[in-house]
């Protein structure tokens, strides 16, 4: 089991009543459940906005967290990384994974029982099969004309 999610400085189920434009940076912060899907590389069909996943993991990622190795600065090294915020979701949600906090409180959709707000452990999200945990590939491993072979079912 993982260590704890502190939830010092996040009030009581907040993503079901406070509107993420009104959450704290903490709380903003808090809803990622740390599953890493948002960082694979995706392709998108220009004719019908179809977005599809690919196992192909951005630079930065860690296949083994599922976290940004360089989450402050990101941008610098990933220019078109999408910086989340309230403002942003309507441009972005549609390419976020299903399963994605951000995404399911913007659709007004509830929480999965593994994430970690609930769970109140950030290792459910693994042991659930949701996070990307050990599966992706690196970037740099695949020319950029060999990703749709590297698509995935379900985002």
């Amino acid at each position: 089991m993982s260590d704890p999610i502190d939830r010092e400085g996040l009030r009581d189920r907040y993503w079901e009543r406070v509107p993420m434009a009104n959450m704290t940076a903490r709380e903003w912060e808090a809803l990622c459940d740390g599953c890493g899907r948002c960082c694979l590389n995706k392709l998108e069909d220009e004719d019908t906005g179809e977005v599809a996943f690919t196992r192909i993991a951005c630079r930065l990622l860690d296949g083994e967290t599922c976290r940004c190795g360089s989450y402050e600065n990101r941008k610098v090294f990933v220019p078109d990384c999408v910086f989340l915020t309230p403002q942003t979701m309507k441009d972005v949600a549609y390419f976020m994974p299903r399963t994605c906090a951000y995404r399911l409180v913007y659709e007004g959709k509830p929480l999965y029982d593994w994430h970690p707000l609930l769970s109140g452990d950030p290792g459910t999200v693994h042991d659930a099969g949701v996070s990307v945990q050990g599966w992706t590939v690196p970037e740099f491993e695949v020319a950029e004309d060999e990703w749709e072979d590297h698509v995935i079912e379900d985002g």
